[in-house]
């Protein structure tokens, strides 16, 4: 069967086919059971190199079809292509498809934390989250762990889900590609953390020394809070804190930025 072959063109946005893709921005405020939307040739292209997800159906809009069928090619045989003009496209999302690129995918069994901390090597590097609620946080956070290597990312229950549609766009992709848990209170991924021999750096404002002066662990976590109210204090009381240097009168980095300074002070590449 060549590319041609597998499109199923559909004219109708109530079509039932369709029905996963419905409404998609409204829908991603609840998620979608192990389901969710990726976005884009870039996030489609590491959704299907993954390991860790599979995809369910695609959805191309009309005049983008040319360019992708190197990516159906790599679809299993089942996996429908759904062809749609832009009229049906929008109306089916609910908003402006600008990408033209839409696929369902699923996760297979996520791994739990204990999983992610018996896989690692003896040399790695984690980030942990606290409470990151902002979707564009999440992604951007993921997109900086993936960009310097983190071999994992956990999180605790009131964190967001990185399996967004926002999320994933805004992460590149990299919330398909860097491994994460989440699950549980911040304490108790702590304590496994500090089981699995972790040394854990949370980073605040407040840190009480400045992360260039940092000398990595073989085992070293980032721990991240959201902004506004931060880290719990009796938490940051028990741990390491640490804090970028900059200007005492304005603190202007939020969160996500934040990890990208600081993960690179605390990679492999800060040593190269």
């Amino acid at each position: 069967m060549n590319g041609s072959d597998r499109i199923i063109r559909i004219d109708d946005p109530q079509d039932e086919r369709l029905a996963p893709y419905r409404a998609v921005r409204e829908r991603d405020l609840v998620g979608r059971d192990k389901r969710f939307i990726a976005e884009g040739k870039v996030v489609l292209n590491v959704l299907l190199a993954s390991r860790a997800f599979s995809v369910e159906s695609l959805l191309i809009l009309e005049n983008r079809l040319a360019g992708l069928d190197e990516q159906i090619g790599l679809c299993p045989p089942d996996v429908p292509v759904y062809c749609v003009t832009r009229a049906v496209m929008d109306a089916v999302a609910g908003f402006p498809i600008h990408r033209g690129i839409l696929a369902v995918g699923s996760r297979r069994a996520p791994p739990s934390l204990q999983t992610l901390l018996e896989n690692c090597g003896e040399s790695a590097l984690a980030v942990i989250l606290c409470g990151i609620s902002n979707h564009d946080n999440m992604g951007s956070i993921f997109r900086n762990s993936a960009a310097f290597e983190a071999d994992f990312v956990a999180m605790d229950e009131t964190s967001c889900d990185p399996l967004y549609r926002k999320a994933i766009r805004v992460s590149v992709g990299a919330a398909l590609k860097v491994p994460f848990a989440r699950e549980g209170s911040i304490d108790a991924i702590i304590a496994a953390m500090q089981a699995a021999g972790f040394g854990i750096y949370a980073l605040s404002p407040s840190g009480t020394a400045s992360i260039n002066a940092v000398e990595p662990q073989r085992r070293t976590a980032l721990l991240l809070g959201t902004e506004g109210a931060g880290l719990p204090k009796a938490l940051m009381e028990k741990l390491h804190t640490v804090r970028i240097p900059m200007s005492d009168g304005f603190d202007s980095l939020n969160v996500a930025t934040a990890s990208g300074i600081a993960l690179s002070r605390l990679g492999r590449f800060s040593r190269l």
